[in-house]
This record gives C-alpha cells, sequence and structure tokens, in this order.
C-alpha cells in the first residue's frame, strides 16, 4: 500500500506545532501555579502596604478640605469687606489705594 508524501507530511507539519503548543501551555500553567501557591508571604506584605497608601489618600484628602475651607472663608471676607474709593477719586486726591 502506498501513501502520497502529502497525506503523511500535511498532518505531521500540523501535528507537531500543536502539541508543542499544547505541552508549552500546560508547563507554563504549572509554573504560574507554582508562583501563586509560593507568594503567601509576599501577600501579607502587600496587603500592609496597600493599607499604608490607603491611610496616605485619606490624610492627604483630609488636608485637601482644609485648604479648601480656608479658600471659601477668605473668598467669603474679601467678599464683605467695603468697596474700596474707586480710582478716578484716588487719582484726585493724589493716592492710590492698595489692597489690605
Amino acid at each position: 500500500m502506498y501513501f502520497p508524501s502529502e497525506i503523511i507530511v500535511v498532518p505531521v507539519v500540523f501535528a507537531i506545532p500543536a502539541i508543542v503548543l499544547v505541552v508549552r501551555m500546560s508547563l507554563r500553567h504549572k509554573e504560574k501555579m507554582a508562583t501563586l501557591n509560593s507568594n503567601d508571604g509576599r501577600s501579607l506584605e502587600i496587603e500592609a502596604r496597600l493599607e499604608r497608601i490607603e491611610q496616605a489618600v485619606d490624610a492627604v484628602a483630609l488636608e485637601m478640605e482644609r485648604i479648601g475651607e480656608g479658600q471659601r472663608f477668605v473668598t467669603k471676607l474679601l467678599a464683605e469687606r467695603p468697596t474700596p474709593i474707586s480710582d478716578a477719586q484716588s487719582l484726585q486726591r493724589g493716592r492710590v489705594v492698595t489692597p489690605h
């Protein structure tokens, strides 16, 4: 029984890369699972670090709120202050009004 070379070559050309790909995927999966299991100590480290970052962000947010309150207070003071003498009137008197 004689088989043409195409009947043997085509499946071999597709089968070998497919087998290599499956073996490679299996090895990568095993490697990834091993690294996930070995990082238990690092997860506590990362959790502590995230906690510190969260506290820092809360502190920055609190300070930004204080800055905003100060800005609102200064704006209110400036809005309530009496209007200064107009520039034309101050020039007639020979002096310049400067802001306080």
